[in-house]
């Protein structure tokens, strides 16, 4: 039987965060189209929210093998008015970034799998035309 070695444990950590890294940012709007009219003003936040999720069949340990579902609905559309009316809005952009998931996963082993806090920050852009 052969050992891992340093070498070998380390290459795995790069592997494993590279697959699980990209997947820690989600866009829910972004317009291809970059108009540039004169006259436009820039709106711009970010806000911490909760996107937690329960199982769907919430009994222990059976749960880590549900699929579960979110406790809270972000949309795209609760954020982008914040600018202003959304027919005036052009280059939007709303991302939703899971990076603080990853050592709030604790909390799904601690439920043995019901249910699983996760703070997301949802950051939006836009350009407001007159």
């Amino acid at each position: 039987m052969k050992h891992i070695t340093l070498r070998s444990k380390s290459s795995l950590l790069i592997l494993s965060a590279i697959l699980v890294l990209p997947g820690c940012a989600q866009t829910l709007v972004k317009d291809d189209t970059r108009n540039s009219s004169a006259g436009t003003s820039h709106c711009s936040g970010s806000e911490w929210v909760d996107d937690s999720t329960l199982a769907v069949l919430p009994i222990p340990v059976v749960a880590f093998f549900m699929p579960h579902t979110d406790l809270n609905d972000i949309k795209a559309d609760d954020y982008l008015k914040r600018c202003g009316d959304s027919a005036k809005l052009v280059n939007r952009e709303v991302d939703v970034g899971h990076g603080a998931c990853i050592p709030a996963a604790l909390t799904r082993v601690l439920t043995l799998g019901i249910w699983q806090w996760c703070p997301a920050s949802v950051s939006w852009e836009a350009d407001v035309q007159p």
